[in-house]
C-alpha cells in the first residue's frame, strides 16, 4: 500500500487532533512550559541590563534582614 503526502497529512493532522482532544493534559502542559520558557529568558534579559552587586553587599544586605 503506497500513500501520497497528502494522505499522510491528513491522517497525521487526525491523529494530532485526536490525542489532543484525548489527552487535553498534554497541550496544558506544552502551553506551561513555554510560557515558563518565555518568562525565564525575559528575567534573564532584565538581569543581563541591570549592574552588578558584590557578594559582600548582598551578605550585608541579608544580615541586615534576618
Amino acid at each position: 500500500m503506497k500513500i501520497d503526502n497528502h494522505q499522510l497529512k491528513t491522517v497525521l493532522k487526525e491523529a494530532l487532533v485526536e490525542v489532543l482532544e484525548e489527552r487535553q493534559d498534554l497541550l496544558v502542559k506544552l502551553v506551561e512550559d513555554a510560557l515558563d520558557n518565555v518568562a525565564l529568558v525575559s528575567a534573564i534579559q532584565s538581569g543581563e541590563e541591570t549592574p552588578l552587586i558584590k557578594r559582600a553587599a548582598i551578605a550585608e544586605f541579608f544580615k541586615g534582614n534576618l
